[in-house]
């Protein structure tokens, strides 16, 4: 069958927009020629620094043909509806038209119409320029004489030649022709920007790429990721050294060169004084290189590993040599400032240092860094008892962790913070459990990044993100569809994993409310000075000694209430409902990190259903038992028969306009079953509380198990909407005490089966 082979040449793609590019043709293009009924057997699609490209194999030469049966109206309709008929269905008269009878309906015009499928060929050259036109860049341009004319086509950069072929493998390919903007297809490409000269006419994917690869560009993007790994490894290991992997600066240098060569920099020794992680910020955001460590230290060696686009006549030295000059003039400025925050922190106290974020904004509504710092700090001192750390260690571990976020080094590569923040602890002769909670307290930052053990970084660590979701939660900045600007998604399931990895028991709820103390505590001040100040004003004006006194008593009151500790009067229903809020969040997150692992997100819906589920570790421990019962056939049986009862109860109680709450009647128990069901429920329901209390969830799903056949009894023999009112509501109030059995366990009703 035919293949087809599309290239689109502009005068560059940038790096970060290639793999989106290359995904979107392919797709874009597929669905189109399935939409017309072009089936494939496979594409693939390429993607250089110069070129987008997609090759499609196994096409049909042609469309199928189609036929299709189109209703029209009734014989004798008017003949504004007869005229619309035969517009639609493509007829001259109602000649070419049958007329079908329906005994109900009456007589009717019936067309069958018969399409020719037109030649592949065709049908690309119809969707293609469509495709190019709409073509969801990122950010595209016009260009030319035509920028100035609106509608014209937008492009990445200037689109530069377009080549589109089409045929067997057997046959020469024919040239599939169709104009962009005056821009002619063809069957020609060209080669790497300055080691290849000319046109280069093609005939499909084979030659396309062998063809390319004598000009000097390797079309796959992963065999160019290969050849950088693999040559650079090579380099590496020819001196001793290891590469230090980074799959992100991977992609991107893919993304950057054509025909990719690697060579070997060094630099100055002395520069090795500075942290490994700055001169690997340094060299990987200024030259987009790789750094080598030495195996026999584990430290960074003084050498690294450019990628060029080019193959050089003098081997490449002129080009190591100017990466050279760079990076040795950028890790001059990396110890510059290294040294500079030694000196400085060596002579300036923590409180000066703290001081210096009163000036800088967390939030307009959250108040500044510094006001941040101190609830993390408050909040890790309450929370260190319950994850086995030191309260006075971690509240200071607190304080300390973000004073890196003012240093030098950190200020030119934020992305060693926190990282420094542990250097910085170190030179300081401070306990190594600040040092790591520096470090550790933005952990985990995703859902393969490690999660911190140590009981003081996780006490800062769990302080740091709820106060990050208290905070914007209280000022209704929550997440929206796909849009968190804040990353608290990122920040709960960093929560979720911190409680659940570290086999923490912590109270949610408690915790949130402490956290939104001093937020609440900071409204209540605002609000409170503000009236402290309008009283203050009309007690002047007014010469009134009584409102003075009265401001007095008032400043007295307002001071008199520690944020940190007292709730605000009047404020416990909202902190109350905002942790409600925020623990169905979690709930949402910890479905999100359960189903990633295999459990039922309709398991942690029904145990989260329980009144007073903020303790993570039990409510993991409930839904893995749950999952294991519902799993046994006791389970899957009592589950039906449980859903049954919930569903009669409700039909019920809403007819009725009342709830059945239990409290059986046991002399009006008539039926054998009905009596053994009540007495089973009344001997297991103290002993599945116990089990509860106990945290013995295997324990009560056994017990529960036992209502499974006394529950199957009752359904088989009795009848429970009684034409007798009083047996009838026995019965529902006995089904109440069915549901309220089972939901000591979960809320069955949630549960999907």
């Amino acid at each position: 069958m035919p293949d087809l082979l599309l290239e689109l040449f502009s005068e560059e793609i940038p790096a970060r927009m290639q793999a989106g590019a290359a995904e979107n043709l392919r797709k874009l293009v597929t669905d189109a020629l399935v939409e017309r009924g072009l089936l494939y057997e496979g594409a693939k699609a390429f993607v250089t620094p110069r070129r987008l490209a997609l090759a499609i194999h196994g096409l049909p030469a042609h469309q199928p043909d189609t036929h299709e049966e189109r209703k029209g109206p009734r014989v004798g309709a008017p003949d504004a509806a007869i005229q619309g008929f035969l517009k639609a269905a493509g007829l001259f008269s109602l000649d070419e038209a049958k007329i079908v009878s329906d005994p109900k309906k009456g007589d009717s015009y019936v067309a069958h119409i018969h399409r020719h499928g037109r030649p592949t060929p065709d049908v690309v050259a119809e969707i293609v320029p469509e495709i190019v036109r709409g073509f969801p860049w990122p950010k595209s341009m016009r260009w030319g004489k035509a920028s100035a004319e609106t509608g014209s086509l937008r492009w990445v950069r200037p689109l530069q030649s377009i080549l589109c072929t089409f045929g067997p493998e057997t046959e020469e390919p024919e040239v599939v022709r169709f104009e962009i903007d005056g821009l002619k297809s063809g069957d020609t490409t060209r080669g790497h920007r300055f080691l290849s000269e000319g046109a280069i006419k093609v005939r499909r994917l084979d030659d396309w790429m062998a063809k390319l690869e004598a000009a000097f560009v390797v079309a796959d993007r992963d065999r160019r990721k290969d050849i950088i790994l693999n040559d650079a490894k090579d380099l590496a290991l020819a001196q001793g050294l290891e590469l230090v992997e980074d799959e992100g600066l991977l992609d991107e240098i893919a993304g950057l060169v054509e025909w990719p060569v690697v060579l070997m920099g060094s630099f100055e020794e002395g520069f090795l004084d500075v942290p490994d992680e700055v001169i690997r910020a340094t060299i990987r955001a200024n030259q987009k290189c790789f750094v080598l460590k030495d195996p026999s230290t584990g430290r960074l060696a003084n050498r690294f590993i450019l990628v060029s686009n080019l193959k050089a006549s003098d081997g490449g030295k002129a080009i190591v040599a100017g990466n050279e000059r760079v990076i040795r003039a950028r890790l001059s400025d990396a110890k510059f400032f290294w040294e500079t925050d030694k000196r400085t922190n060596a002579t300036v106290s923590l409180e000066e240092r703290l001081a210096k974020f009163g000036n800088v904004t967390f939030h307009e509504k959250l108040g500044s860094q510094l006001e941040r710092i101190r609830r993390i700090a408050a909040l890790a001192k309450t929370l260190a008892p319950l994850v086995g750390a030191d309260p006075e260690l971690a509240e200071r571990a607190a304080l300390y962790a973000k004073s890196d976020l003012r240093t030098e080094v950190v200020g030119e590569f934020p992305e060693v913070q926190g990282l420094m923040g542990k250097y910085y602890a170190r030179l300081e002769g401070l306990p190594e459990e600040i040092a790591l909670a520096a470090e550790e307290h933005y952990k985990p930052q995703g859902p393969t990044d490690r999660v911190p053990t140590a009981p003081v970084s996780i006490a800062v660590a769990l302080a740091d993100k709820l106060d990050t979701l208290v905070g914007f939660w209280a000022i209704d900045e929550k997440p929206t569809g796909s849009k968190d600007p804040y990353a608290l998604r990122r920040a709960a399931l960093g929560v979720v994993r911190l409680v659940l990895e570290n086999g923490l028991r912590v109270n949610l709820k408690a915790a949130i409310i402490d956290a939104y103390k001093p937020i609440l505590g900071k409204r209540y001040y605002d609000a409170a000075s503000k009236e402290l100040s309008d009283i203050e004003n009309i007690a002047e004006r007014m010469g009134s000694d009584d409102l003075a006194d009265y401001a007095i008593r008032f400043e007295g009151s307002v001071k008199a209430v520690d944020p940190f500790e007292d709730l605000i009067p009047g404020y416990e229903g909202v902190a109350a409902d905002l942790a409600a809020d925020l623990l169905a969040f979690f709930a949402d997150r910890l479905k999100v990190h359960l189903r990633e692992q295999g459990a039922r997100h309709d398991l942690v819906d029904a145990v989260f259903a329980l009144p007073d589920q903020d303790d993570l570790l039990l409510i993991v421990k409930r839904v893995e038992a749950l999952g294991r019962f519902l799993s046994s056939e006791d389970g899957r049986n009592l589950l039906a028969g449980t859903k049954r009862a919930a569903n009669i109860l409700r039909i019920e109680e809403k007819k009725d306009g009342v709830a059945y709450e239990g409290g059986v009647d046991a002399a009006l128990l008539a039926e054998p079953e009905e009596r053994a069901l009540a007495d089973a429920i009344a001997d297991l329901r103290p002993q599945i509380e116990a089990a509860l209390a106990s945290e013995d969830f295997e324990g009560a799903m056994a017990l529960i198990a036992r209502l499974r056949a006394p529950v199957d009894a009752f359904f088989d023999k009795v009848t429970v909407n009684a034409e007798d009112r009083t047996l009838r509501e026995n019965r529902l109030r006995l089904l109440a005490d069915i549901r309220a059995a089972t939901r000591a366990i979960a809320d069955f009703d949630r549960i999907e089966g």
